[in-house]
């Protein structure tokens, strides 16, 4: 790891760190920030802004008016394929740094978080910007009496709000922009409060690779503020939500009020299973890896072993 790598990590770390809406960087209205915990030691190591409900109301403004009325809604799909291949090159380019960044954020070793956190990010803004021309309609035949025609267009949702989860925060936060920009949506962005700093760093990146203003929107805050704000926003289309069961249920009935689309992503109990021919030296070290990767802490962990001794 470059040490010039690792110093741009900690001028950025030690940053105001602002709500990108619109295109712009802003203050929260209220002023308020919130500490980012260094996981290893619990000491505060920088402060983010503080979104607040009128917060979250801006950035999904400036959304739906990129969506409906700015030049999202009229790109053609290689321009969208265009600015997510420059983002996932700008990401590769300052690969080091954000590979820092996420590990003073969460903890992570720093070879596992450039090798996998960065280098998969890189990847699926990569395969993404290949879907976005290939998302096309059908001409169905009619089997009923007459002349007909049938066919069908795929469109792009809206607005998606993407809540992401703290325990592999850039990753999911690739997974989630880049589908949705694929598609030709537009994004509020909402980090978990305890990792939200590669979040931002993407954000800058994004502005870099030419993302028109208000298709990229990133708020900082609280789950029960910030996060529910989102769901709760009427100008929300869609809501794709990683991280805790109890937060997925009341986020169910919250979407509800405008019928908003919503995928989530909870926690899980993945079994194992180790069958007698199984060969024992590959084996046994790959389901220790499936629980004890990134601490146990992956939604997909191997929590459950079954090894069977009868076929």
């Amino acid at each position: 790891m470059r040490d010039a790598a690792i110093e741009r990590a900690r001028d950025f770390v030690r940053r105001d760190h602002l709500l990108l809406i619109g295109g712009q960087w802003h203050k929260p209205l209220s002023g308020a920030s919130m500490p980012v915990f260094d996981p290893s030691t619990g000491e505060i190591v920088t402060h983010v802004a503080e979104a607040g409900v009128a917060d979250v109301d801006q950035a999904v403004r400036a959304a739906r008016a990129a969506f409906d009325d700015g030049p999202w809604s009229r790109i053609k799909a290689r321009d969208r394929s265009r600015l997510l291949l420059q983002l996932a090159a700008g990401l590769d380019s300052a690969g080091d740094e954000m590979a820092v960044i996420e590990t003073i954020d969460n903890g992570r070793p720093l070879r596992l978080s450039r090798s996998e956190h960065v280098g998969n990010a890189v990847e699926i803004f990569e395969y993404y910007a290949g879907w976005a021309t290939k998302l096309s309609g059908e001409t169905l035949d009619v089997s009923a009496p007459g002349e007909h025609l049938a066919y069908t267009v795929r469109e792009p949702v809206g607005v998606a709000g993407l809540i992401t989860a703290w325990n592999v925060p850039l990753q999911i936060a690739a997974m989630k922009l880049a589908c949705a920009l694929a598609a030709g949506c537009t994004a509020v962005l909402k980090p978990a409060e305890q990792t939200p700093l590669s979040a931002l760093r993407l954000g800058e990146l994004a502005e870099e690779a030419g993302f028109p203003p208000g298709v990229i929107n990133i708020v900082t805050g609280p789950g029960p503020v910030a996060g529910a704000a989102l769901v709760d926003h009427p100008g929300v289309d869609k809501i794709s939500f990683t991280g805790s069961v109890p937060t997925g249920q009341a986020i169910l009935p919250a979407a509800a009020g405008n019928l908003k689309r919503v995928t989530l992503e909870l926690g899980g109990k993945s079994p194992v299973i180790i069958f007698p021919d199984a060969d024992m030296e590959t084996a046994i070290p790959a389901a220790a890896s499936a629980v004890f990767h990134n601490s146990g802490q992956v939604c997909a962990a191997g929590t459950r072993l079954f090894a069977s001794t009868v076929w």
